[in-house]
């Protein structure tokens, strides 16, 4: 599909004496399902309305809150593509008069990553557009989301007329998109096709491949659909070495009624390979260690089971990866599986002072682009560069793995970030690619920061900053520890608290625990939370007491209301003393308040001595009672290890950083794996001098 020209060389980069050959870099599509909830990441029918600038607003927080409350405001009216106007994969009609903008997420090209990270230097955009009279207008961003017309052309005939655009990709350090605005004539439009190529260099004239790495647990029916939408795709095989799917649950995917068409699809491509229970890190360093054994695939892609994938995002992936100046990580964003046009966040870093994961400061989460769509939300413009990508999909260059080890041995939370990190002081970057995207169910419907998962997100995430934090102490990482550990207790938390506190614990013990334990921590957690009440989980409401209360609320006031700043620093500041009163006698044999999920926040629930709190997932309930003497004990020994922590903390880093090349090595992971490995079923090792890549 190639076709080879001679240019002079423009930077003498390249060792092909300035023959270059051309290259797809994406194309228009349309959702394979035709769901109309997904049609406003692929077209567009709303004008663009561009919010106020930050720098026009100010610094009030009060003009600053105002703006932030008009950007999350809809500005949609409503209008869809109609479903029988998605002709196909590639075509798309628009009714007579119609103004179809290709300025989305999937359609619009977003130049400044590609100026940022790869060697390609200036674009064509190809066209191929039916219908009389219908204008088709080339438009670009600047990163502060300031719309321009490059370039506008009338089709003249009813047939197929191909137009194309020689676009630069200079202005566009910052951010910035080029997409495309079709305005149908009187008898409508077809807009058949559109590509997006560019000239690159002889050495990068074929794509590379990707190890699919997927890790599953008990999820049979979902893996085996994603097997299905992965194999289906004729566009993307080309592009796959092998799909290897880690099964570590007791339920086989092999089981699965979708599983035989997927297998008979992918044939060959397809390995599944099953081992115990050893979390998304111990599944998806076993894809990372067979990939990297293999050695035919250029890439290893990380993907959660329980995703609904757009199979043009790995491409694009792949793509943008053979492309870059560097090897690079490149992962896709995340989109809502309940609410398909929500983005759950555009690029994530780790702040460094406080070492957590968020969204970039200056960007949004939970964007819905059906309410305010790519051309009006003017953060979006602006190029988003980013610490790490989550692993429901990220593709992570083979050569990587090789230099920087495989995953840290976590089990579940931080092991994505923590090697974003590494990889990054290595010189290798992440790019949060817009176009590679999947759906998935987002982080904000799940209770992982007080169930079982408490412990490892506590743990994993002092590992990772004793790994990776530039502070002598980690920053605020200690005494924030040291404060959330005391809001769980202040919570009635009692089981979250307790695991937070074997969790830093079990850090003093070093790293070298962390393999040795990687099969067996889960169970323990789960055993020891079962002795605490607040662990127990109740599917139905009616298997625990009525609540009743002595005295009513103070003057009728809601015990649900958000108090105000003021109200919420003496809250905190009086919470912990409460504490230590006598427990009031009915509280023991009923609950003073039914709290849901969405208002079981520290400030309600400080105020009683028992209450029945819902889970996130609406699946369950639990009872929490405050318990002074526990509350005493733990309290005693919170102080005593975060002393401990702030005191020993250059030498504990040190030691985990002089055990991170032999705890991520392939040679720890296969000891790791040795029960589960059978030599027999290994693939022939290529040697080292071996092919980078296949292609088809």
């Amino acid at each position: 599909m190639s076709t080879t020209t001679t240019t002079s060389a423009t930077d003498g980069s390249t060792s092909t004496g300035g023959r270059t050959v051309t290259r797809l870099l994406q194309r228009q599509i349309l959702p394979v399902d035709r769901d109309p909830d997904t049609f406003a990441l692929y077209v567009d029918l709303e004008e663009a309305r561009l919010d106020t600038s930050r720098h026009e607003v100010g610094g009030s927080k009060g003009a600053k809150d105002l703006n932030n409350a008009a950007i999350r405001q809809s500005t949609s009216t409503g209008r869809k593509l109609r479903p029988d106007q998605v002709l196909s994969r590639t075509a798309a009609r628009a009714l007579p008069g119609q103004m179809i903008s290709f300025g989305t997420y999937f359609n619009g090209f977003p130049a400044s990553y590609w100026r940022r990270y790869t060697v390609v230097d200036d674009v064509t955009l190809t066209l191929r557009v039916r219908g009389a009279g219908t204008v088709v207008t080339v438009y670009k961003s600047m990163a502060a989301g300031h719309n321009q017309v490059v370039d506008s052309t009338t089709v003249t005939a009813d047939d197929v007329e191909t137009f194309e655009f020689a676009l630069t990709l200079t202005p566009f350090v910052d951010g910035g998109w080029y997409w495309y605005d079709v305005v149908a004539g009187d008898d409508g439009a077809v807009v058949e096709s559109a590509r997006w190529t560019a000239e690159v260099p002889e050495d990068r004239a074929q794509h590379g491949t990707a190890d699919i790495c997927i890790t599953t647990m008990n999820r049979q029916d979902f893996c085996a659909r994603l097997l299905g939408q992965i194999a289906d795709d004729e566009e993307l095989r080309p592009y796959l070495d092998t799909v290897q799917v880690v099964d570590q649950g007791n339920k086989p995917l092999v089981e699965s009624s979708y599983f035989p068409a997927a297998q008979e699809s992918l044939g060959e491509r397809l390995r599944v390979i099953v081992q115990g229970n050893l979390g998304g890190s111990g599944g998806y360093a076993r894809g990372q260690l067979e990939s990297i054994r293999k050695g035919t695939a250029t890439y290893a892609l990380m993907m959660d089971d329980d995703v609904v994938c757009e199979p043009e995002g790995i491409i694009r992936a792949v793509t943008f990866g053979d492309l870059a100046k560097r090897p690079t990580i490149v992962g896709g964003h995340m989109f809502s599986i309940y609410s398909r046009s929500r983005l759950h966040s555009f690029g994530e870093i780790v702040q460094p002072w406080r070492f957590w994961w968020q969204t970039r400061l200056d960007g949004y989460s939970d964007w819905d682009f059906a309410a305010r769509n790519l051309r009006s939300a003017r953060w979006l413009h602006k190029r988003a560069d980013v610490d790490f990508n989550g692993w429901f999909s990220c593709l992570i260059p083979r050569v990587v793995l090789e230099e920087v080890g495989l995953s840290l041995p976590l089990f579940i939370k931080w092991d994505d970030s923590e090697f974003g990190l590494r990889a990054k002081e290595s010189g290798y970057p992440t790019v949060s690619f817009p176009g590679a995207a999947v759906w998935h169910v987002p982080w904000t419907d799940k209770n992982d920061g007080v169930d079982w998962q408490a412990y490892f997100h506590h743990r994993n995430r002092i590992i990772a900053a004793l790994l990776h934090s530039p502070y002598e102490r980690g920053g605020r990482m200690v005494r924030e520890s040291f404060n959330h550990q005391v809001k769980h207790l202040a919570s009635l938390q009692y089981s979250t608290a307790e695991l937070r506190h074997r969790a830093m614990e079990d850090v003093l013990a070093g790293p070298h625990a962390l393999h040795g334990e990687l099969a067996t921590k889960l169970p323990e957690v789960n055993a020891f939370r079962k002795q605490f009440v607040d662990a127990q989980l109740h599917a139905d409401r009616d298997d625990l007491p009525p609540v009743r209360r002595k005295k009513p609320p103070k003057k009728g006031k809601s015990d649900i209301e958000i108090p105000g700043r003021w109200s919420t620093l003496i809250g905190a500041g009086l919470a912990p003393i409460r504490q230590l009163r006598p427990v009031r006698a009915m509280s023991r044999d009923y609950p003073e308040a039914e709290l849901t999920a969405m208002d079981a926040a520290w400030f309600n629930l400080v105020k009683y001595d028992s209450a029945v709190v819902s889970m996130n997932d609406g699946s369950s309930v639990a009872l929490y009672r405050r318990d002074p003497e526990e509350y005493r004990d733990l309290l005693k020994r919170t102080v005593a290890i975060h002393r401990r922590f702030h005191r020993e903390w250059p030498a504990l880093a040190q030691q985990y950083r002089d055990a991170l090349g032999e705890i991520t090595s392939p040679e720890a992971w296969e000891k790791t794996f040795a029960p589960w490995t059978d030599p027999a079923d290994r693939p022939a090792e290529t040697p080292a001098d071996g092919p980078a890549s296949t292609t088809e």
